[in-house]
């Protein structure tokens, strides 16, 4: 049944990398595929999208990657089910540096469930540790959001030579795509754009997310922006950004 495992992944913060993970989620859970979310960043954001109510989190990702209890998978809306996070997982950097195989936890976790469902979608922390390096290694197909300015552009470096590293151990890892977040006509975000269209021509997504005050008043709503406005940009944007991932 599964088709693809998807990391979605940048060194920096404040992207869209959440908000890209649940839109996409819940876009494929609207189309009618099964799908599972995984919140590995332990700001919990990606949890907090769906399940506002933070105290409702008793087991999280961390007692599973730490302890090894079976996934705690709980079912957030008709189709789609998510690995919730919690702050624990601030610590977890730490917490797995002793553990054996600490790398390929991730994957063993998800072997144990991946026949339920058509994606698996990882959402990461905004750092290249052993974390993510699970949801690397554990990846059929890495994405990148990134916002059309310098410091992002010059943070990709870094990225490249993450999994370059990490090809030394499962040489499949690559990128699969890179898309714009937070778009919008002013002259830098052209520039950067084409600087990294340049740069990643072969695999720079067409779709680009336009800057909407819709997607940040669905966030922490308990609904994707699907449910919270389906007539915003930011809905018609990430429906197309879902197809155009889908069918690479």
């Amino acid at each position: 049944m599964l088709q693809k495992i998807i990391t979605i992944c940048n060194a920096k913060g404040g992207v869209g990398k959440t908000t890209s993970t649940a839109s996409i989620g819940a876009c494929m859970a609207i189309m009618g595929k099964k799908v599972l979310l995984v919140d590995l960043d332990g700001q919990a954001n990606l949890t907090l999208y769906f399940i506002p109510d933070d105290d409702a989190i008793e087991v999280s990702i961390f007692d599973s990657l730490v302890d090894g209890v079976p996934l705690p998978i709980v079912n957030v809306k008709e189709n789609l089910d998510i690995v919730p996070s919690s702050l624990e997982m601030a610590s977890a950097e730490i917490a797995l540096t002793n553990l054996i195989a600490r790398e390929q936890l991730l994957g063993k976790l998800l072997s144990e469930v991946k026949d339920r469902y058509d994606y698996i979608l990882i959402d990461c922390p905004p750092s290249l540790g052993i974390v993510t390096t699970n949801a690397f290694l554990a990846a059929d197909e890495i994405f990148v959001p990134m916002t059309p300015e310098l410091l992002p552009l010059k943070g990709m470096r870094m990225l490249d030579n993450f999994i370059s590293t990490l090809q030394r151990v499962k040489p499949s890892v690559c990128l699969k795509g890179v898309f714009t977040t937070r778009f919008n006509h002013r002259n830098l975000n052209k520039a950067v754009e084409n600087a990294v269209r340049t740069r990643y021509k072969d695999i720079m997504l067409n779709t680009r997310i336009r800057e909407n005050i819709a997607l940040a008043e669905s966030a922490g709503s308990g609904n994707s922006i699907f449910e919270y406005d389906a007539n915003s940009n930011g809905a018609k944007d990430y429906k197309a950004l879902t197809e155009e991932i889908m069918n690479r």
